[in-house]
């Protein structure tokens, strides 16, 4: 899951780009700021850096354990014929 810190610090750093004169409804701003960020980047599905990395070394193991067995049919399949 994403650190709940970095959408409050997404959602001030929104509200710093507000006018002087709206200053009153800051707070308000970021509030909803932050309701959407989390609800967008929810929808988006995403994983987390630890479950990505853990794909990401399955698949490897998987690559590698697919040219093993490549290399070995094919070994077998020179037998075969020779």
């Amino acid at each position: 899951m994403i650190d709940a810190r970095l959408f409050d610090d997404l959602a001030e750093n929104l509200g710093k780009l507000l006018p002087p004169g709206v200053s009153d409804m800051k707070s308000d701003f970021e509030k909803n700021a932050k309701t959407v960020l989390q609800s967008t980047l929810n929808k988006m599905d995403l994983v987390t850096r630890e479950e990505f990395d853990i794909q990401a070394a399955v698949l490897q193991k998987t690559r590698s354990r697919l040219k093993a067995l490549e290399e070995r049919l094919e070994q077998l399949e020179g037998q075969r014929e020779g």
